[in-house]
């Protein structure tokens, strides 16, 4: 694999000591920020008198404001196709231009895109106009300083690891880790007290539909978990509370349901007090992960390689093999038809209800 390179990138890797500022593109989802935590925390180890400075979105900034980890500052970005919006959506030129000025003002040192192939996220990057630009390209996008071509397939924490690698930031953590705030503990105890019996969370959302378990399949996990002797959270976002609020009508036994009650903080602090969490592909699937909650995550094969965890004592993926669409039975690598059917759906509540009742057990 060839990976492009300049006289500067070299001086950086070799001397961190030098490197005074460092911007991260990362402008979009929670699975997203998971991922690139390890990444994150790669670049404090390396450039420890560094500002590490994020560039995303206001939830990013208002999540990680006042969080120990190795982020010091979250710049938000404004409306940019490709970078945090559509590429066929507009943007706001003014807010751009003032954005733009004032991060060649930072004088960053080293700017680092981690938003994928590059193709509106690099010349993004570049316009920082920092000492030395590093991230992936696709075929169709421009070179940064510093990087190797896009490839699809592979497992996202490793793919941020390997660009922050190419200014020589290690790490020896290769899982997220995300602190839990008192704050998050007191908003999750607003929305569920503390009771006698141990809380489940289930996710059942996901921002592609095809990776949606069916409702009546979490509804009868939700009842399983219930007659055993736990309480059933249901999680998420605001557009998501018929959705759940028909889980726990279908499933006919007791829930807490927390669907649009929580920030992003708020559903850390719930999930750190529960035993496990049951979900779809998905951020809150990631964030209960990162801090350090057992989990059972509903995937379709494909999207295990990148999004999957990478460690199996406390957390166990049930998968599809789905390898075509079940509406029209086009295959998985042919453009994608219109169909949002759920790749998924075959997975069985007794294997879900197995691998849950298994990790409760080890609890």
């Amino acid at each position: 694999m060839q990976v492009s390179r300049n006289d500067a990138a070299y001086q950086v890797t070799a001397q961190p000591a030098t490197v005074g500022k460092i911007a991260v593109v990362r402008v979009n989802g929670l699975g997203d920020l998971m991922f690139a935590f390890p990444a994150l925390q790669a670049l404090r180890e390396t450039f420890k008198e560094a500002e590490i400075i994020l560039l995303a979105k206001a939830w990013h900034r208002d999540f990680l404001e006042g969080r120990s980890g190795p982020v010091d500052r979250v710049v938000v970005v404004p409306p940019t196709p490709g970078v945090g919006i559509a590429p066929d959506l507009p943007g706001d030129p003014e807010a751009s231009a003032a954005f733009f000025r004032a991060m060649r003002a930072e004088q960053f040192d080293i700017a680092i895109q981690l938003h994928g192939g590059g193709a509106h996220s690099n010349p993004f990057t570049k316009a920082l106009g920092a000492r030395v630009t590093v991230g992936l390209h696709d075929a169709d996008a421009a070179p940064l300083d510093r990087g190797f071509p896009f490839v699809y397939y592979q497992p996202e924490i490793l793919r941020c690891l390997e660009v922050v690698g190419l200014v020589g930031a290690k790490t020896a953590e290769i899982s997220p880790k995300i602190t839990v705030t008192e704050h998050d503990i007191r908003e999750a105890e607003a929305a569920v007290p503390g009771g006698d019996s141990p809380l489940v969370a289930l996710h059942a959302g996901a921002t592609d539909p095809r990776r949606r378990w069916p409702p009546e399949h979490f509804a009868a996990v939700s009842r399983a978990i219930a007659r055993a002797g736990y309480t059933p959270v249901l999680t998420g976002m605001d557009d998501e509370r018929d959705l759940t609020a028909n889980i726990a009508r279908i499933a006919g036994e007791p829930v807490a349901d927390t669907a649009g009650r929580l920030s992003t903080g708020g559903l850390a602090g719930l999930l750190s007090r529960c035993r496990l969490l049951i979900s779809n592909d998905s951020g809150p699937l990631h964030l209960a992960a990162a801090v350090g909650m057992r989990t059972v995550g509903i995937y379709w094969v494909g999207n295990l390689i990148n999004g999957g965890p990478v460690t199996r004592e406390m957390h166990r993926p049930v998968l599809s093999w789905r390898l075509d669409c079940p509406a029209c039975g086009r295959g998985i690598g042919l453009p994608r038809c219109e169909h949002n059917d759920s790749f998924v759906a075959d997975v069985s509540v007794d294997e879900v209800l197995g691998q849950s009742f298994a990790l409760l057990g080890e609890a």
